[in-house]
């Protein structure tokens, strides 16, 4: 039996976090199942029409199951920013809880998750394609490290954040401080406040468990047809360079199709990279955040068994 809440605006918001191949939306469906809930993606590529396989992206069987937002709002080679997704996902959350129902954030990306649990106010700087170009140029020209060093000057802060090698990150952080004036650290230092509390729960793993789980998901991936997909959209005419094809599968597959490396080669790296993901995902939920309760993913009837009891209990 599926438990109903009355139509309220002010139910909590649960956001369930944890690495990549944790169990995270096998968990949130499972959960779906016994409380009326709606998902919320927190996963910056499933926002990205017609990248399916390679990002894990819920089934239309799932999404039956339990109703899903935020998934497909893009093409990719359009635009995503951190702003348009807080906007998508705060009227998500609003709408299922007027409907009643709980809303669950699920997803593994940091500041996607953080950015709405701690209130975030990101300005709406629309793209600047010919500023974007000139430091572009200017990377190539003088090295990333360059642009790195002018972004740590108008932003320490910023600076120490973003790594110097992504090169993306850095030059939407100048584009914010050329748009408003302001160092990009100052704008997502302002709050709103949330208009229903917020519980962060997470799902652990030991390491090598996770890394098996991931590497078994990158073998179902291509299974599936995964390269069948990177190929049918470099056939569409997206670029490799798109920040929606930089994502981890999509980049090495696509240098495959177009001949410039082996199949082996390319899965090698997928899994090299992913492991990298595990470990920065880690730093934005690392198990000692006093923010997140832990539940054990190996066994996870029993989390969703304690789950429904803070519920219930409405400890949540």
């Amino acid at each position: 039996m599926i438990v109903q809440y009355e139509e309220n605006p002010n139910l909590p918001v649960i956001a369930l976090v944890g690495p990549t191949a944790v169990g995270k939306s096998k968990f949130a469906l499972a959960l779906g199942e016994r409380v009326s809930l709606e998902i919320v993606n927190a996963d910056s590529r499933q926002v990205y029409r017609y990248m399916d396989i390679g990002t894990s992206k819920p089934s239309a069987d799932d999404r039956r199951r339990v109703p899903h937002h935020v998934l497909d709002v893009v093409d990719p080679d359009e635009d995503f920013s951190l702003a348009m997704y807080l906007r998508n996902a705060r009227s998500a959350c609003s709408d299922a809880a007027r409907r009643g129902r709980i809303p669950l954030l699920v997803g593994g990306t940091g500041q996607y998750v953080w950015s709405l649990v701690e209130g975030w106010l990101v300005p709406e700087v629309p793209p600047d394609p010919e500023f974007r170009r000139e430091m572009g140029n200017k990377a190539a020209n003088l090295g990333k490290t360059a642009l790195h060093a002018e972004l740590i000057r108008i932003d320490p802060e910023a600076g120490a954040r973003i790594q110097p090698g992504n090169l993306r990150r850095v030059i939407r952080a100048l584009e914010l401080y050329r748009a408003t004036g302001q160092p990009p650290s100052s704008l997502l230092q302002r709050r709103e406040p949330s208009p229903a509390p917020f519980t962060v729960l997470g799902l652990f793993l030991e390491r090598p468990e996770l890394v098996a789980r991931a590497d078994a998901r990158i073998d179902r991936m291509i299974q599936q047809g995964f390269i069948d997909e990177v190929g049918w959209l470099l056939e569409q005419g997206y670029d490799p360079s798109l920040p929606a094809m930089s994502s981890i599968g999509y980049r090495e597959l696509a240098e495959y199709v177009r001949g410039l490396c082996d199949c082996d080669a390319a899965v090698t790296r997928i899994r090299r990279e992913t492991r990298r993901l595990i470990r920065r995902q880690h730093a934005w939920f690392h198990p000692a955040d006093e923010r997140i309760r832990w539940f054990d993913g190996q066994n996870p009837n029993r989390a969703i068994e304690e789950v429904l009891r803070l519920i219930d209990g409405r400890m949540i």
